[in-house]
């Protein structure tokens, strides 16, 4: 009988899955043994002289044919492949995701698969590969299996990598693998399988650096750099020699470096790792022939990995270098939670504060000030306070710094001067029979310099009405001490206006009574560390005595301030036995809880027209 091939349809040639299929007679066609028909001689030349690795690999997965160049990347006879299992000669089974999209496309449930995988040949070196599977066209008994060696790009890809993770510089880790290394440390898969679940960072930057760069130059400060990289590996390397991994040291940029501790067993090491870093930078360092003197300033974290993230972790670094360098420079500083908490709470009252006055969250309280000799109400000081919504009431040593920082107090200062003096013509108003009591306001240093106080004090007088006789400034002793220029100037203008200026806390700063004749200073009120040495009660025979000196020195200092002109109010002033002492030396007012804790407005009007303020009256 004549023979006849089998080819493909007159649409096209044979689909490639016939190449090494045998030709088959008309006899053979209706036999039940399926058969595959056969490629034209040409195309099973090209199948087989291809550059490309090729192998045919039918549902089963078994390895129909292979062409030689699969054959020579896998070093081995191209006959020897045929029958063996395709996912074996290329790693198919190294991963379940990819055995299973593998077995899908042998399936016919999914059109392609690509994938990258690491093969060694049999001589020895290893290689990179990209293997892609697909059905063959026109064809649904076949999968096509194609081998593409990549090793070279790969490589190219590995030196771009390290050149992209890796700072020029000092050769060490950059930024980007810093933190790459950093998020994969702390994945829960990481650190729940092995090692302690604990993670540690040495935050640091040089102290001094920056002259050195500035001064000599970026080319000295580069090498400088590149010696410190190699004492911080140094001092890695050594710190991991008794543990499981080396601790991971990086340029952050500048002169900022961190080291990372996988697996950290607590505190200790990495305070024995700081340490190690200190010594090592302390020393000189021989920079192209100059003697160069540094030191580091170093933040310390240590935590359980589980629920710390990169930010949490970095945020934590970078706050406790800057207590480092706030407390010294050249030293480490361990994380303090309690610490970190109040700098939060700090930086929540700075952002909330300017539009917390625009909201009338603030509100003021006044302590009477009480003459020594009659026992009358002769004044008030205005204290501010404020009531925050989520932290409650506020004494202004919570805020009044931070105000002075960011300007606020600005308006701050106007609000109270505005609302005390109001309330101040109000008793006045309301008691038309006693005499009009004073309003002390407390004025920062700042008020004087980014403010026009005199003419903010014209004004509220003329809107309020109050008197000026009956506005008090208080100034603390070292802001008004050594004043000059601007500030001097503003102290006349509200003198000459007829406003009394107050010295507050006096005695803790400079303490310089001569240079008080020169300013326009009308009261002193004197510090409360003195009242309190007076605190003594006769009928304790187990108190502690006051020292006679503190008594002395007070009664001097307010007997140079009568000849000066000035009065003395006395503060802090808790027991019946201070103000009797106080009186007997000739303070002039005492302020304190002896005649009340400060209140409001309405508690200060019970108190007017009484004949005395006797201990406890005011308080609440």
């Amino acid at each position: 009988m004549r023979e006849r091939a089998v080819s493909g349809t007159s649409e096209g040639p044979a689909p490639a899955a016939d190449l090494d299929r045998p030709v088959v007679t008309e006899s053979e066609i209706d036999t039940p043994a399926r058969t595959e028909p056969a490629a034209p001689a040409p195309y099973r030349s090209v199948f087989t002289a291809a550059p490309l690795a090729m192998a045919v690999v039918d549902r089963e997965g078994m390895v129909v044919s292979a062409n030689d160049s699969l054959a020579a990347l896998l070093g081995a006879p191209p006959d020897d492949l045929a029958g063996t299992v395709a996912a074996d000669l290329v790693d198919l089974t190294g991963d379940a995701r990819t055995w299973h999209a593998y077995r899908e496309v042998l399936r016919g449930r999914q059109s392609r698969l690509r994938c990258t995988r690491r093969l060694k040949h049999p001589d020895g070196h290893a290689l990179w590969v990209q293997v892609t599977v697909a059905p063959l066209p026109a064809e649904d008994r076949a999968v096509l299996l194609s081998v593409a060696d990549i090793s070279s790009r790969r490589q190219l890809q590995a030196r771009l990598r390290h050149l992209q993770m890796h700072d020029p510089v000092t050769r060490l880790p950059n930024r980007t693998l810093f933190f790459e290394r950093l998020s994969a440390a702390l994945e829960a898969e990481s650190y729940e399988q092995s090692g302690t679940g604990r993670i540690g960072l040495c935050y640091l930057d040089l102290d001094g650096f920056k002259a050195i760069n500035d001064t000599l130059g970026h080319r000295v400060g580069d090498r400088l750099l590149a010696a410190v990289a190699e004492r911080l590996t140094r001092c890695a390397d050594e710190a991991g020699r008794s543990r499981p991994s080396v601790p991971l040291v990086a340029r952050l940029g500048g002169d900022e470096f961190a080291l990372l501790v996988e697996d950290s067993t607590g505190t200790e090491q990495l305070a024995e790792l700081a340490e190690s870093v200190l010594e090592a930078i302390q020393d000189p360092f021989d920079v192209l022939g100059q003697r160069l003197s540094v030191s580091a300033s170093i933040g310390v974290v240590e935590r359980h990995a589980a629920g710390t993230t990169p930010t949490a972790l970095m945020q934590a670094a970078d706050t406790t270098l800057y207590w480092a360098k706030a407390d010294g420079k050249s030293r480490w500083t361990l994380f303090d939670p309690e610490r970190n908490a109040h700098r939060m709470t700090r930086q929540a009252l700075a952002s909330t504060l300017r539009p917390a006055i625009d909201r009338g969250e603030f509100q003021l309280e006044y302590q009477p000030l009480v003459g020594m000799e009659d026992d009358r109400l002769h004044g008030v000081e205005a204290l501010i306070r404020w009531n925050h919504p989520q932290f409650g009431v506020l004494t202004p040593n919570r805020f009044i710094g931070l105000a002075e920082e960011d300007g606020s107090i600005v308006p701050l200062g106007r609000w109270v001067l505005r609302t005390a003096c109001g309330q101040a013509r109000r008793w006045q108003l309301d008691h038309p029979d006693e005499p009009p009591i004073f309003v002390s306001v407390n004025v920062a240093v700042r008020q004087v310099w980014d403010s026009d106080l005199v003419a903010d004090v014209a004004e509220t007088l003329a809107e309020t009405g109050l008197a000026p006789h009956l506005l008090q400034l208080e100034l603390t002793e070292s802001a008004v001490m050594g004043s000059a220029g601007r500030p001097l100037q503003t102290l006349k203008a509200l003198s000459d206006m007829g406003v009394r200026i107050a010295i507050d806390d006096f005695g803790t700063g400079y303490s310089n009574l001569a240079y008080l004749s020169r300013l326009p200073v009308s009261v002193l009120k004197l510090d409360g560390t003195f009242v309190r040495g007076f605190q003594y009660d006769d009928r304790d025979s187990t108190a502690t005595r006051p020292n006679p000196a503190d008594e002395v020195v007070v009664e001097a200092m307010i007997q140079l301030a009568h000849r000066l002109g000035l009065t003395v109010t006395a503060e802090c002033v808790e027991t019946s036995d201070q103000a009797t002492r106080l009186r007997r030396i000739g303070c002039d007012t005492g302020q304190g809880w002896l005649y009340s804790r400060p209140v409001p407005p309405d508690r200060i009007s019970e108190l007017l027209g009484t004949p005395g303020v006797q201990a406890g009256v005011g308080n609440p």
